[in-house]
């Protein structure tokens, strides 16, 4: 099955890359928009801010290409991020891909930013939850989080509540690293490769 892991110029790749291969598959990193619309799977990473990445995906000309995919896309970190309606990172409109919203996190004493391993707790039954039990410990590194609404799929505390996954129709979004987050994270990147086009239409 083919994997492109999109080249946002704004994330390690590798990592993924190498997360992927792991589990036998092969990625294609490009920023090619022929290549991303013609793969079975899409993988949209990032680290940074939301707003330099939305001005990378531009310069890209991604932007409609993202939005108009019909295959499994995966968004990651940063990534996740990206698929919401827009950011308060910079106050910028993002890919609109989900209807949410990324806020702040508030201070509530916890160190900023969110660094290490927390618990993920499944909100409701899906697909690229399939095998995992909660609480399920993954890697976080972020200063904003997606408001929990509708599409979330899987929570985390730190001191608030915040989205750790979410979904709508062939859009799924994690906020942590799979690849950092072990046999957790290997298990949702094998459920992301195996979705089924029933899996893409919630």
């Amino acid at each position: 099955m083919s994997l492109v892991i999109v080249d946002t110029s704004c994330a390690n790749l590798s990592s993924v890359k190498f997360a992927f291969e792991r589990l036998g598959v092969k990625p294609l990193i490009t920023a090619d928009a022929a290549q991303i619309r013609s793969a079975e799977r899409v993988v949209l990473p990032g680290v940074g801010t939301a707003k330099a990445a939305m001005r990378n995906l531009q310069a890209l000309d991604l932007v409609v290409t993202l939005r108009e995919l019909q295959q499994p896309v995966l968004g990651i970190c940063l990534g996740m991020q990206l698929m919401t309606e827009w950011s308060a990172e910079g106050d910028v409109d993002c890919l609109g891909l989900i209807p949410a919203r990324t806020v702040a996190l508030e201070n509530t004493g916890q160190p900023l930013p969110h660094m290490g391993w927390n618990t993920v707790s499944e909100v409701g039954e899906n697909p690229l939850l399939r095998g995992i039990s909660a609480p399920a410990y993954c890697y976080f590194v972020h200063s904003f989080a997606v408001a929990p609404d509708k599409y979330t799929i899987a929570s985390t505390d730190y001191g608030q509540r915040f989205a750790s996954m979410i979904h709508s129709n062939n859009y799924f979004g994690a906020q942590f690293h799979p690849e950092r987050s072990g046999a957790v994270g290997a298990q949702i990147l094998k459920n992301f490769m195996e979705l089924s086009d029933a899996d893409t239409r919630a």
